[in-house]
């Protein structure tokens, strides 16, 4: 089945005409918040067989759509599954599928197997349940710290974050849900070098883009919140190269769109507080979907992690 739109990969939510009036209500620090809801709940004493699996529990941040965002459902699972694994091992990789829409109306479950431990890297799966049905599906594996052959892709030019225009420069003036919740409501502060899709299409259609993205404010230092807090903030671009191409936007008309599935690979370690560049490309769109790509890299230039992920992208249209 597949799975019905989630912010910001959302439908055709407009954020609606211009106004100078601010959001009218008290903001709470959407950080803290999602932090507290990335803290998981153990919840019964499986051990970890497919028939007997370790079992956690959690919430979710709201949605303006009232439907569960997937990143976040991915970084809980990511916590759920390092919950599982012997001390000092990270995740390198993950692989999931989103499989139905989340609902805010009921907790999450998250339900981890114990696939293998051996003596440098630790298999886990993990289902996200709501309503006895798995909503993600995700295969990670962790490994222990280790030397090796060390190669890094060099990170494009590219403008200082510092110069490029923030979602709030450019809805903060937008008295709309949407509209406040990318500009006030979100844990990341994102800034889209060479301009957004937030209000319109990009006016020189390109299969590319760079974003940089960092969270708004202290993470702490735990490697395995910042890497679950990465595959969380991802999310929100992926598919956008793929919208930039076809000269659509957030804003178009009756859009439909949703993550399918979701591959990431961390490379070396990283700080979600500190900026991170998110260099991305769509190298296809057919039948309904569309593959997006993107590499993360430090701000001084280390290549963190890669990704790739494949949407469905549905106009009226087409």
């Amino acid at each position: 089945m597949t799975p019905e739109p989630t912010p910001p990969s959302t439908s055709s939510a407009s954020p609606g005409p211009t106004s100078d009036a601010a959001p009218r209500e008290q903001v709470p620090n959407p950080l803290s918040h999602l932090l507290d809801v990335l803290r998981l709940e153990r919840v019964g004493d499986g051990d970890g067989s497919a028939a007997d699996p370790e079992h956690f529990r959690g919430e979710s941040v709201h949605q303006p759509t009232g439907r569960v965002y997937g990143g976040q459902v991915l970084a809980q699972a990511v916590l759920a599954a390092g919950r599982t694994v012997p001390e000092g091992r990270l995740p390198h990789s993950l692989h999931g599928y989103f499989l139905r829409p989340g609902g805010l109306d009921v907790p999450i479950d998250f339900a981890v197997e114990r696939l293998r431990d051996g003596r440098s890297f630790s298999a886990r799966r993990t289902h996200a349940i709501q309503h006895g049905k798995p909503i993600l599906s995700m295969i990670a594996s962790f490994q222990e710290d280790q030397g090796g052959i060390e190669h890094s892709s060099p990170m494009p030019d590219a403008p200082a974050p510092e110069e490029v225009p923030s979602a709030l420069d450019v809805l903060g003036g937008i008295d709309h849900p949407i509209a406040r919740f990318w500009s006030h409501h979100s844990a990341f502060e994102l800034r889209h070098v060479g301009g957004s899709l937030y209000l319109g299409p990009d006016h020189a259609p390109k299969d590319h883009q760079m974003v940089w993205m960092r969270a708004r404010g202290d993470v702490g230092d735990d490697q395995l919140l910042h890497r679950a807090l990465m595959a969380y903030a991802c999310d929100q671009v992926m598919l956008e190269p793929i919208l930039r191409q076809s000269g659509t936007s957030w804003v178009t008309p009756d859009l439909s769109i949703a993550s399918l599935d979701h591959a990431m690979w961390w490379h070396r370690d990283a700080r979600v507080d500190d900026w991170l560049l998110y260099v991305q490309s769509a190298s296809s769109a057919q039948g309904g979907r569309g593959l997006g790509a993107a590499r993360v890299f430090a701000q001084d230039g280390t290549l963190v992690a890669s990704i790739a992920q494949e949407g469905m992208v549905r106009l009226p249209a087409l």
